[in-house]
């Protein structure tokens, strides 16, 4: 999977927790809103080449 579908994937989840959240359904929307945002540092991070180090450099 290439960055592109990548990032079409973290969009489509981060839009469906948007929906989930005007829904009023909260409990589903923080999850998807977390997942979104845990994937997308792991993509940044994974440019960078710093997955999986403990330090704040």
């Amino acid at each position: 999977m290439n960055d592109f579908y990548k990032d079409i994937l973290i969009g489509i989840v981060f839009i469906i927790g948007l929906l989930g959240f005007i829904s009023g359904e909260f409990i589903i929307s923080s999850t998807l809103f977390a997942s979104a945002a845990i994937a997308s540092n792991i993509k940044i991070n994974a440019k960078r080449g710093k997955v999986g180090h403990f330090s704040w450099d």
